[in-house]
């Protein structure tokens, strides 16, 4: 019965989702800014809704950190896996040599806050009395910086804005406010779903006893960013490849503001301190795939290494089995 819930909890939000993204899509078309920044934030803020949600449910109604932190962290790492799959959809030629390298500040900005997450895991206890209330110091910062560096690489695009490349229009028969209305009914569904989808976690890591690191980096985190995988591919097909990957590396970098928003409802300590070390193999899995990523984006080969896919692409699918592996082999003595 926990995996048939589990199931519905898939449908509702893969199905949600898909239709959010493309309602934000629309939204993002008609107000005319770049394909890098609508994807980065926009996009990004839409398609990371289902680990909003998760995430903080997970910290405030489920009361379990390790859920919470292990769905955003695995995320990350399913996210950077999508651009593998997109590598291998883009026939032409690698998909980063494609994308603008502008991008690589935004996959800079992402290994800066996912190893202020993990160097706070890692200090445990140590830092419990770095906190403003019940928020932990390290949670704030990462908010701070997250904002920091997206008014920077904003500034940076409204003075160097790339040429505009021509699309079809997908949306001029939808009304504004049918749009909009759309787009609520969306998000209604893919809150409440979220919620539901946490607390069916809770009953996997009752019924199978596997720990809830595993629980959320896997089943959770692939679950809630399937909105990002159809968005990508939608843009890919689009010809919008700045787009599709500018929402992987927006939706890593919110993925870990989250954190700010799960500490803040979580009031039984402070969430990084309290949650479980093996959170740190899924967080230098996700830095080591960014950096591949962006390997992959400063040097931008012609042709791919074994043909249908670049030697990054198979290097993020390696990490990623890696680091499932080791969390499924840990994660089942968690429980």
């Amino acid at each position: 019965m926990v995996w048939l819930k589990f199931l519905l909890c898939f449908a509702v939000i893969l199905l949600a989702g898909t239709k959010l993204a493309r309602y934000g899509d629309a939204i993002a078309e008609k107000t005319g800014l770049g394909r890098i920044w609508i994807g980065l934030v926009f996009l990004a803020a839409i398609t990371s809704m289902p680990e909003l949600v998760t995430g903080v449910s997970s910290a405030a109604i489920v009361g379990l950190p390790d859920l919470a932190l292990g769905t955003l962290f695995g995320s990350c790492l399913f996210n950077l896996v999508i651009l593998a799959l997109l590598d291998v959809l883009c026939r032409s030629a690698p998909i980063l040599s494609k994308a603008s390298l502008r991008q690589m500040t935004s996959a800079g900005w992402g290994i800066l806050l996912i190893a202020i997450a993990a160097g706070s895991i890692l200090a445990g206890e140590r830092l419990s009395g770095l906190a403003l209330g019940w928020v932990g110091i390290p949670s704030i910062i990462i908010l701070v910086l997250y904002l920091v560096g997206i008014r920077q690489i904003f500034r940076f695009e409204r003075k160097h804005p790339l040429p505009p490349q021509a699309a079809p229009s997908q949306y001029e028969g939808i009304p504004v406010r049918r749009l909009y209305l759309k787009f609520a009914l969306a998000a209604i569904a893919v809150i409440g779903a979220g919620i539901w989808l946490a607390v069916v976690g809770d009953e996997i890591i009752e019924t199978t006893g596997w720990g809830a690191t595993f629980v959320g980096s896997l089943f959770l985190a692939i679950t809630t960013s399937m909105p990002e995988l159809v968005v990508t591919i939608a843009a890919l097909r689009l010809g919008a490849i700045d787009m599709a990957v500018a929402d992987i590396l927006g939706a890593n970098m919110l993925d870990m503001v989250v954190i700010t928003w799960a500490d803040l409802f979580y009031t039984r300590g402070l969430l990084l301190s309290s949650a479980s070390s093996d959170h740190l193999t899924t967080a230098a899995a996700a830095i080591a795939m960014s950096l591949f990523v962006i390997a992959g984006l400063r040097f931008r080969q012609k042709k791919k290494t074994f043909f249908i896919i670049s030697w990054y692409g198979l290097a993020l699918i390696g990490l990623y089995i890696l680091g499932a592996y080791s969390l499924f082999t840990s994660g089942i003595g968690l429980g």
